[in-house]
C-alpha cells in the first residue's frame, strides 16, 4: 500500500479537504450494502461518531472483502468526498484496503445488537469497542486532565502518596494486606501470632485506604497539594456503588477553615462538569440519548444552583419532619443513608447541598472537633442520584485534642505518630476532602453501575482481566 499518514476518524470527521488522499485506521462496526457497493462503518475509538468506507466491490473481490466484518480491523487508503447520506458529512472512497485482523462473526461477542452491561462486564477486554464504553472511557480521560489542571492553575502540587501503607487513615479495618510471607507456612511468634519482622517490609503492611494522612503532612509544607492515585478497601460489598479498587482525589490546603474547604469543593464540582460539558458534549449526548434521558438535566442543575448549606443537625430536622417513609431510620446520631441526602437535594431544597458539623462518633478521628464536644467540622456534598460525592473536613490541628480522641477510640499510635508529630511542629490550621473519582464518573456519565466506569472492575470474586 501507499504510504500516507493516518488521519484520526474525529479529524477525518471535521475535514473539508475534499478530493484529497487519505489514511484512515480502525475496527468495523458495521458492513452493509449490495452485490455493487460496500458500506463500512469504521471506528478507531477517537470519537463517538463513526466513517463510513465506501468500497466499490468489483474492484476488490467478493473473497478480498469476505473477511471485513463487524470487529475486523483495517487499513483504508481512500479519496475524502462529501457524503450524500444524511448521517454525516465526509465519507471515504477506499481505494486501497489492507486487512490487519479479522474476527469470526460466530465467534465475535460484539455482533450489531443491543448487549446487556451484565454481559459486557463479563467481556472486560472488549467492551471498551463498544459505543458506550468508548464514550465512557473517553470522558474518564477528560475528567482525569480536567482535574489536573484545576488543581495545576490554581498552585496546587500533584503530592504522590504511597499505595503500600501501615496505617489505616479511616479506623475502618477493611484492608488488603500486603505480605511476601510463604502462605503455607507463615512464621509465628511464641504467642502463635505472625512474625511479620520477616516479612518484606519488616511489619505489617497493607494497601491504602486513602492518601490523606500523608498529603496533610505535604499541605503543611507546600501550601496545597491533591494526590490522584489508586486506593483499596478490603469490604465484602456486592452494590452499585463499590469497589475494591477505586481512584480518590484528595487536596490538602494549609490555612484552610471549613468555609474555605466548602467553597474549593464548590468551585471544584462546577468546575469538573462545566468542562465535560464543553469538552464531551457529543459522548454526553449519546449517554444521555441511551441511558438516562435527565443526565444533562440534572448536569445543569449542578451549574445553575448555589450549593446550600447546613448544619447536620439542621438537616435530621428536616428529615424528622418530612414526614416522609424512609427505609432507615432516621434520628440525631446515625449516619445518613443515600435516601436521606437525596431527599434533601431532589425534594427539599431542589438543588446541591453541603451539609457540615456531624456528630464526633460517626466520623474520623483527625476531624477539627467543634466547642460544644459532640460535633466535629466535618462537610459532606451531597448530589442529586448519587447522594455523597465529596466528603471532608477541617483537620484537628491541635495536639493534645487530637491524641485525646485517638485515646477516646483506642487507636494504636505507633502506625501514626509521624501523623500526631506533625502537630507538635508548627501546626497551623488546614483543610481537606476526597473526591471518589468514579462518583464523579457516575454522575457525568449517567450510567447507574460502578463497574461500568472504570475500564476493568475489582469487586468480591472478581479479578478477571
Amino acid at each position: 500500500m501507499k504510504q500516507i499518514k493516518r488521519t484520526k476518524i474525529a479529524d477525518a470527521l471535521k475535514s473539508t479537504d475534499f478530493g484529497s488522499e487519505i489514511n484512515i485506521k480502525g475496527w468495523v462496526r458495521t458492513r452493509r450494502g449490495n452485490k455493487n457497493v460496500s458500506f463500512v462503518a469504521l471506528n478507531d475509538g477517537s470519537t463517538i461518531n463513526n466513517l463510513q468506507i465506501v468500497i466499490e466491490n468489483a474492484k476488490f473481490g467478493d473473497e478480498f472483502l469476505k473477511p471485513i466484518t463487524t470487529g475486523a480491523c483495517i487499513n483504508v487508503n481512500g479519496v475524502l468526498v462529501q457524503s450524500q447520506g444524511r448521517e454525516q458529512s465526509v465519507e471515504v472512497q477506499a481505494v486501497e484496503i489492507e486487512i490487519y485482523g479479522t474476527a469470526d462473526p460466530a465467534t465475535y461477542p460484539l455482533q450489531k445488537k443491543g448487549h446487556s452491561l451484565e454481559f459486557l462486564r463479563e467481556i472486560a477486554h472488549l467492551r471498551p469497542r463498544t459505543n458506550t464504553f468508548g464514550a465512557v472511557f473517553r470522558i474518564r480521560h477528560h475528567m482525569s486532565y480536567a482535574i489536573h489542571n484545576y488543581f495545576h492553575e490554581r498552585g496546587f502540587y500533584y503530592f504522590h502518596t504511597p499505595i503500600i501503607t501501615a496505617s489505616d487513615a479511616e479506623g475502618a479495618g477493611a484492608m488488603f494486606e500486603v505480605t511476601t510471607l510463604d502462605l503455607t507456612n507463615v512464621p509465628k511468634k511464641e504467642d502463635g501470632t505472625v512474625d511479620y519482622s520477616q516479612d518484606f517490609f519488616g511489619r505489617q503492611t497493607n494497601l491504602t485506604v486513602s492518601g490523606q494522612l500523608e498529603g496533610e503532612l505535604g499541605a503543611m509544607s507546600l501550601g496545597a497539594i491533591y494526590t490522584f492515585g489508586p486506593t483499596f478497601r478490603a469490604e465484602n460489598s456486592n452494590t452499585p456503588r463499590h469497589l475494591a479498587e477505586f481512584w480518590m482525589i484528595e487536596p490538602e490546603v494549609a490555612f484552610n477553615d471549613i468555609t474555605d474547604n466548602m467553597d474549593l469543593a464548590e468551585d471544584f464540582l462546577k468546575y469538573l462538569i462545566r468542562y465535560a460539558l464543553e469538552n464531551c458534549k457529543e459522548d454526553i449526548d449519546f449517554l444521555a440519548k441511551m441511558y438516562d434521558n435527565e443526565l444533562l438535566d440534572r448536569l445543569q442543575f449542578v451549574l445553575n444552583n448555589k450549593f446550600v448549606r447546613l448544619t447536620y443537625t439542621e438537616g435530621i430536622d428536616i428529615l424528622e419532619k418530612s414526614g416522609h417513609k424512609f427505609e432507615y431510620p432516621v434520628h440525631w446520631g446515625t449516619d445518613l443513608q443515600a435516601e436521606h441526602e437525596r431527599y434533601l437535594v431532589e425534594k427539599h431544597f431542589k438543588c446541591p447541598v453541603i451539609l457540615t458539623d456531624y456528630p464526633k462518633e460517626i466520623k474520623s478521628f483527625y476531624m477539627k472537633q467543634n466547642d460544644d464536644g459532640k460535633t466535629v467540622r466535618a462537610m459532606d456534598v451531597l448530589f442529586p442520584k448519587i447522594g455523597e460525592i465529596i466528603g471532608g473536613s477541617e483537620r484537628e490541628a491541635d495536639y493534645d485534642k487530637l491524641m485525646k480522641r485517638v485515646q477516646e477510640l483506642g487507636m494504636s499510635t505507633e502506625p501514626i505518630w509521624w501523623y500526631l508529630e506533625s502537630r507538635k511542629f508548627g501546626t497551623a490550621p488546614h483543610s481537606g476532602f476526597g473526591l471518589g473519582f468514579e462518583r464523579l464518573m457516575l454522575f457525568v456519565t449517567g450510567m447507574t453501575n460502578i463497574r461500568d466506569v472504570i475500564p476493568f472492575p475489582r469487586t468480591p470474586n472478581n479479578a478477571d482481566f
